[in-house]
């Protein structure tokens, strides 16, 4: 059986950590599977698809057509011996985009997606959404793309509330519509060795998207507010970069605005950084997936938001006063950050948190559950 990952990758730290959690998941279920991915020399270099074993798909997306299946003419032999598939021999599709489809996005991501999603129902290929955040779907144009995705689809897990009505609006509760949380929570994190001594310290994740649409200095001078005040209450502080290099300018610039200097730690093994977050005693953090992280492991940790899915995360884990808006008030913000520095406060955090994380990853063994049942029962013919 061959099993595509589709737009997960190796430059995102989260998407790297869906990629784990996939793989550990599938590979458990079905140990003769093989793996494909496409080529993107960007998200997903071929140096990193074949040191993890992937198969490579024969896929090329130009002018609204799939090109790669002129390597049919290619002897079969030929594609064997250089480990390709052609998109007609995909069994299963794992979409894990995260949040690729909306008004936030380029509308050739729907028009590749509903072409791929009728083609591949026609050759009984299954096609199944893993959570991820949806919408909106404001134009006719993209109602009717997402419509169509919706109804050649297996199987579709919408992570919050807020993307659930976008998908609803478009063609109301079909069957395959279904409710379901990020997944990576079930992957296990591990300290780097060189990393000591930071279960009493707190750590900055920025995300440079926050700096968007003129927000920059705004941004920054909270993360600075921040910074200073944990110092002031007598802790240990550090930025950790959860992604590449624009959220490293963002911690150097950030680095360049206080008196006293903290460390920046760059970590690209996503498993260590995982192991960071849910290590030190808390975090304020940008970054959807090191939030996931630190929460899943029950570190208290306040949030910005750049995106309805942060918003709907903290829901998840029944802290949503933990969300922290731009334009917070200096005393507000000091409020907000005593919840997660004094001990007592923290402490019944932390115990909600472990609560509502076995919670969630209890909903994450069904969520697997029901996808293998999916592969399994609609997929016998082509196993």
């Amino acid at each position: 059986m061959h099993i595509e990952i589709r737009k997960a990758g190796f430059v995102n730290k989260g998407a790297q950590l869906m990629l784990r959690g996939i793989l550990q998941e599938m590979r458990r279920a079905f140990p003769d599977a093989r793996f494909v991915m496409a080529p993107n020399p960007k998200l997903a270099p071929y140096e990193d698809r074949a040191r993890m074993g992937f198969y490579q798909k024969a896929w090329y997306w130009r002018y609204r057509r799939q090109w790669g299946n002129l390597a049919r003419y290619l002897p079969q032999r030929i594609r064997k011996m250089y480990g390709i598939v052609m998109d007609s021999e995909i069994d299963v599709v794992l979409d894990a985009s995260g949040f690729s489809y909306g008004d936030q996005h380029d509308i050739s991501n729907l028009f590749e997606l509903a072409d791929s999603c009728k083609r591949w129902k026609k050759n009984n290929t299954k096609i199944i959404f893993l959570p991820q955040a949806f919408g909106p779907f404001k134009t006719a144009k993209r109602q009717k793309l997402m419509k169509t995705v919706i109804e050649n689809s297996d199987a579709i897990f919408v992570r919050d509330e807020v993307s659930w009505k976008h998908m609803t609006d478009v063609n109301g509760e079909p069957p395959q519509l279904k409710r379901g949380h990020d997944f990576t929570n079930l992957i296990d994190g591990s300290i780097p060795e060189h990393i000591h001594d930071i279960e009493e310290d707190y750590a900055i994740v920025p995300n440079w998207r926050m700096t968007k649409d003129g927000n920059k200095t705004d941004y920054l001078n909270l993360l600075k507010e921040v910074v200073d005040y944990i110092l002031i209450k007598g802790h240990k502080v550090f930025v950790l970069v959860h992604e590449g290099v624009e959220d490293m300018k963002i911690a150097h610039e950030l680095n360049s605005m206080l008196e006293h200097k903290i460390e920046v730690i760059k970590e690209d093994d996503p498993l260590k950084i995982k192991g960071i977050l849910g290590a030190c005693k808390g975090t304020f953090g940008s970054r959807f997936h090191g939030l996931v992280s630190a929460l899943s492991q029950g570190t208290p940790s306040l949030a910005t938001s750049w995106s309805h899915k942060y918003k709907m995360l903290m829901q998840d884990y029944d802290f949503a006063e933990g969300l922290i808006d731009l334009d917070i008030e200096k005393e507000e913000l000091h409020k907000k950050l005593n919840l997660i520095l004094e001990t007592n406060a923290a402490n019944a955090i932390q115990k909600k948190l472990l609560e509502r994380s076995d919670i969630l990853k209890a909903g994450t063994k069904q969520m697997w559950n029901e996808i293998i049942e999916v592969i399994e029962t609609k997929s016998d013919s082509r196993m």
